[in-house]
């Protein structure tokens, strides 16, 4: 049984492969990867090349580590809009849309 950092290196090197060779239909790990088409015929990689794939995609994923955690600690977006709506900081038009959804569907 893998453990989860080689699930996840295997998962990297696959995305990886498939973004580079779409004509990939299956993907066999191992010490060497096999990659066939929908034809079963064999798909030759060039490993340098999803090496570089899977260093891009990880500095992508890493460049955008404050975001995640952002997103983890801001309020929930309705409770944002909601209190948008009671500052007064819509334009007059949508505080009527705004106004007209809860006078259409009161609390309780």
């Amino acid at each position: 049984m893998i453990d989860d950092t080689e699930f996840i290196k295997i998962k990297n090197k696959s995305e990886a492969i498939r973004k580079l060779y779409p004509q990939v239909a299956n993907i066999t790990p191992g010490d060497v990867w096999n990659c066939v088409d929908e034809n079963n015929a064999s798909v030759e990689i060039d490993e340098s090349e999803v090496t570089k794939e899977v260093n891009r995609a990880a500095a992508e994923y890493a460049s955008q580590d404050y975001a995640r955690n952002r997103k983890e600690s801001y309020p929930e977006i309705g409770d944002q809009l909601d209190d948008l709506y009671h500052a007064g900081a819509f334009s007059t038009e949508m505080t009527a849309k705004l106004k007209k959804v809860k006078d259409d569907n009161p609390k309780g």
